[in-house]
């Protein structure tokens, strides 16, 4: 089946583990997703050991960022990394911003604007976040985003001068 360019969407997503082999548990989901047949993968950035923010009482995670191209829409793409993570981790998180074997989020759609009750585009505190926006930077520094107008580097230098978010680039043998 021969898929027309018109229907193909850039998302860029924020991929991130707290439990286990955090490294191990990003690179099965990359997997998961380059096996998926409405999807692909065409960038993944430097993997980063990170903070946590929000609820700080648990291990660091380690981050990434991707570029893919799909034929999904928001939705169906949501639905899609949704059911990943459960295929991944079976529990799931059990708290708002609490550790998980797996987190998938749509930080940017195209240069699509949605706001429903089960998903924001683009990512509602992608902006907030060191963790979402230097792996974004490696892989999309000129993407602007579609409220704020502006690029994802500007973002990242602006929130670097408001907080000291500690963002570490992985080492080979974590």
């Amino acid at each position: 089946m021969s898929i027309n360019k018109i229907d193909q969407h850039i998302a860029y997503l924020s991929i991130g583990s707290n439990i286990g082999n955090k490294k191990k548990n990003l690179e099965n989901a990359i997997t998961l997703l380059r096996g998926q047949e409405r999807l692909h993968v065409i960038k993944v950035s430097h993997f980063y050991k990170t903070e946590p923010q929000n609820f700080t009482d648990q291990d660091w995670f380690v981050n990434a960022a991707l570029k893919i191209t799909t034929i999904l829409k928001p939705d169906e793409l949501l639905n899609t990394l949704k059911g990943l993570e459960n295929d991944l981790d079976k529990e799931g998180k059990h708290f708002r911003f609490g550790p998980r074997i797996i987190d998938l989020d749509i930080v940017y759609y195209d240069d699509l604007v949605l706001k429903t009750p089960v998903l924001e585009i683009p990512h509602p505190r992608m902006h907030e976040r060191c963790f979402v926006l230097i792996p974004i930077c490696d892989i999309g520094a000129n993407v602007i985003h579609p409220v704020l107008k502006l690029r994802s580097d500007e973002l990242q230098k602006k929130i670097e001068k408001q907080e000291a978010q500690k963002v570490l680039l992985l080492d080979e043998e974590d």
